[in-house]
C-alpha cells in the first residue's frame, strides 16, 4: 500500500491523545485514515471503553469515511449503520455520529471513549467538540481527526493552538502525489482568487473578508443569448430546474435554470420584495408567479411559434419553507427537492462552480446579477458568516449548486 511522505510522517508520530491532519482538500489525509489508521486503532482497543466516530452528519460520514473503507476492506470488516446508529468495524462496536449540532451532546454525554474519530471537524458545533474532550477519559484514550482550515478564530485552531497533547499536521495540496496533475491545476484555477485558495490548496486558516465571489464578473458570466434548446420546441438536451429562496416580508427570489451541456443557465428570475413594496404576497401569489415563469414561447421545427411550459424537473427549496413547499405540493405539479442548505460548503461548491463558466446568468436576471456585486463576507465577526443583505437570489442559486449542480457534474471537492 503506497503511502506518501506526509502520510508516513504521520504514521510515525500520532501517538498523541490528540492527532489531527489539517489541511488542503485532497491532500490524501482521509485516504490514509480509512485505510490504515482507524483499523489500526480499532484492532488495539482493550475493551475499557466505546469507540466513536464522528462526522458533519452521519451521512457526510458514510460517505467520507465508511464507503471507502468498505470499498477496501469489505462489508465483513465494515459493516452497514443499524438502527440504534452503531456499526460493527473491525469486530468492534462503534458508534456513529454527527456533530453538526449541539443535540448531539446528549448521545455523547455520559460515555467513557477508548477512542473517537473525526471527520470534518471544523463543521462541528463546538458544545459536541468540547463535550468530546471530556469523554475521553481512558489514560489510554486517542483520537484522530481531519479538518479543512477556517477562521482563525475558529474554536479548533485555538484547541491547536493550547497546550493540550496535540500533534498537527498540516497538508497543502502538492503532498499529495497520486493526485493527476491537471486535477491539481484545474483545482488551483477553481479556487484562485477566493478564501478557498488558502484554506483549499495552501491549508491556511485564513479569514474571509471582501466579496463573497470575487471571481464573477459580467463579461465571463452574463449572457446575452439562452442556450438553443429554451427557444426551439424540437431541442430536447435541455433539463430545467427552479431554485427558491422563500421570503414573505424579506424578498423571495426564484431562478428558471437549463443545465445543457455541462453548463447551468439562469435563463429567467422572479424577485418580489415584500418590504420594499410594502405588500407581502402569500403563498398562493407566489406560486402564479412561479407558473409565470415557467412559460415558453419557443420556435417549432416548422417556424411557427408555440407556446407551452418549461419541463421543470424539480423545485429546489430551503426545506425551512414549509408553508410554500405544501402549497406546491398541493397543486400537484412541481417534484419538490429540500435543499442541501449548508452555508459555507454550498458557497464553496458555486465558487468553484463560477471559476470553471459552468455557471452562466442571462442578462435579463438584474436582481441576481446586482447580488453577485454587492454580496460579501461579515469581517466583524470571527467565524465564517456573510452579510445578511443583498443575498436572497445568492441563497437560491446556492441551493440549485449543493443540491442539484454537484451531484450532475460530480462536483465535490471535498465537502
Amino acid at each position: 500500500m503506497a503511502l506518501s511522505n506526509k502520510q508516513w510522517e504521520y504514521l510515525q508520530n500520532c501517538n498523541h491523545r490528540w492527532n489531527l491532519k489539517i489541511g488542503a482538500t485532497g491532500s490524501g489525509k482521509s485516504w490514509m485514515d480509512y485505510a490504515v489508521v482507524i483499523p489500526k486503532r480499532l484492532l488495539a482497543l482493550q475493551g475499557q471503553g466505546a469507540a466513536v466516530m464522528l462526522g458533519n452528519t452521519q451521512g457526510t460520514l458514510s460517505r467520507n469515511i465508511l464507503d471507502p473503507m468498505r470499498e477496501i476492506w469489505g462489508e465483513n470488516l465494515v459493516g452497514t449503520i443499524s438502527s440504534d446508529n452503531t456499526a460493527h468495524i473491525f469486530g468492534q462496536r462503534v458508534h456513529i455520529l454527527g456533530a453538526d449540532n449541539k443535540k448531539h451532546v446528549a448521545r455523547l454525554q455520559g460515555m467513557t471513549i477508548e477512542y473517537a474519530y473525526g471527520d470534518e471537524m471544523t463543521t462541528w458545533n463546538e458544545e459536541v467538540f468540547q463535550m468530546l474532550k471530556s469523554r475521553l477519559r481512558c489514560t489510554h484514550s486517542f483520537f484522530d481527526g481531519t479538518a479543512n482550515p477556517a477562521s482563525p478564530q475558529h474554536f479548533l485552531k485555538t484547541f491547536i493552538d493550547s497546550d493540550a497533547d496535540v500533534y498537527c499536521q498540516t497538508f497543502i495540496i502538492d503532498d499529495n502525489p497520486f493526485l493527476p496533475p491537471e486535477f491539481v491545476t484545474e483545482l488551483k484555477k477553481e479556487y484562485a482568487g477566493t478564501v478557498f485558495y488558502d484554506r483549499f490548496i495552501l491549508g491556511l486558516w485564513a479569514l474571509a473578508e471582501g466579496r463573497v465571489y470575487p471571481r464573477f464578473n459580467k463579461e465571463t458570466h452574463v449572457v446575452s443569448s439562452l442556450p438553443r434548446c429554451c427557444t426551439h420546441s424540437d431541442e430536447a438536451t435541455g433539463r430545467f430546474f427552479l431554485s427558491i429562496d422563500y421570503g414573505t416580508l424579506n424578498p423571495f427570489s426564484a431562478g428558471l435554470w437549463c443545465l445543457s451541456g455541462g453548463v447551468a443557465t439562469r435563463i429567467s428570475e422572479y424577485y418580489y420584495d415584500g418590504r420594499k413594496t410594502r405588500r407581502p404576497r402569500t403563498d398562493e401569489e407566489h406560486y402564479n408567479q412561479l407558473e409565470k415563469l415557467c412559460e415558453r414561447i419557443a420556435t417549432r421545427y416548422d417556424g411557427n411559434l408555440e407556446q407551452s411550459q418549461y419541463p421543470i424537473e424539480a423545485i429546489i427549496i430551503d426545506p425551512s419553507a414549509a408553508s410554500m413547499i405544501e402549497c406546491i405540493r398541493r397543486h400537484g405539479r412541481f417534484s419538490v427537492i429540500a435543499a442541501q442548505n449548508a452555508v459555507i460548503p454550498g458557497i464553496s461548491i458555486t465558487a468553484s462552480l463560477l471559476a470553471a463558466e459552468k455557471i452562466k446568468i442571462y442578462e435579463s436576471c438584474k436582481d441576481c446579477i446586482r447580488e453577485f456585486e454587492l454580496y460579501r463576507w461579515d469581517d466583524s465577526v470571527a467565524d465564517d458568516r456573510v452579510i445578511k443583505e443583498n443575498d436572497h437570489a445568492m441563497d437560491d442559486i446556492r441551493y440549485f449548486c449543493n443540491t442539484i449542480l454537484r451531484k450532475e457534474l460530480r462536483w465535490d471537492k471535498g465537502w
